[in-house]
């Protein structure tokens, strides 16, 4: 009984080790993901999925080693959690590395046209890009002002301005304007004083 515990909880790797794996492999993906490209979760394809999914099973061995103990993948999982974590606070107060890290926005659409050079090294399709916008705003690319890829995949669209839908103020400042008109009304057709 003792020995099935020992399997279940011994290392078999030193911590170290372990924990040097865990960040090697972390660096790694991230220097992949950041090379390869600004897609987001939401505009993933299929390739893209089969890719995250596969990736998990090549790193697999590379992090765990010849341990398969629970305790050695409590490492592991608190070793990458931990990492990224550390990542995410480092890149909230350092704009700087979050710039190298995670990259710049990049316009794409620029007066109603797309940026070609842009999309093709975006590795985004036309059709894809059309599909997104009218997804955001229910528009045409062609009514775009300006449109970017934000680094984290976030597509960010600008209306031109006679393509925006009306805003708060808009609004109250058109009632505004009708209940002025109803008040010029309603002086135009009351009769004047001592008129009968």
């Amino acid at each position: 009984m003792s020995e099935l515990w020992d399997d279940i909880f011994e290392l078999h790797i030193p911590v170290a080790e372990k924990v040097l794996r865990t960040l090697m492999v972390y660096a790694l993906v991230l220097v992949l993901f950041r090379l390869t490209g600004k897609r987001g979760l939401a505009s993933l394809n299929a390739f893209d999925f089969a890719v995250i999914f596969l990736l998990s099973n090549v790193v697999q061995n590379a992090i765990i080693g010849a341990d398969l103990s629970v305790t050695g993948g409590v490492v592991g999982a608190v070793t990458l959690v931990a990492a990224n974590a550390a990542i995410n606070r480092w890149l909230a107060v350092d704009e700087r590395a979050a710039r190298v890290i995670e990259g710049t926005s990049t316009t794409i659409i620029e007066d109603g046209k797309p940026v070609q050079k842009a999309i093709r090294r975006l590795g985004l399709r036309s059709d894809e890009l059309a599909d997104a916008v009218r997804k955001l705003t229910g528009s045409e690319v062609s009514s775009v002002a300006h449109s970017r890829m934000e680094p984290d995949g976030r597509l960010v669209v600008v209306l031109r301005q006679e393509q925006r839908n009306a805003t708060r103020s808009d609004i109250d400042e058109l009632e505004r304007r009708l209940v002025a008109i109803e008040g010029l009304l309603r002086a135009r057709t009351e009769p004047a004083d001592g008129e009968s």
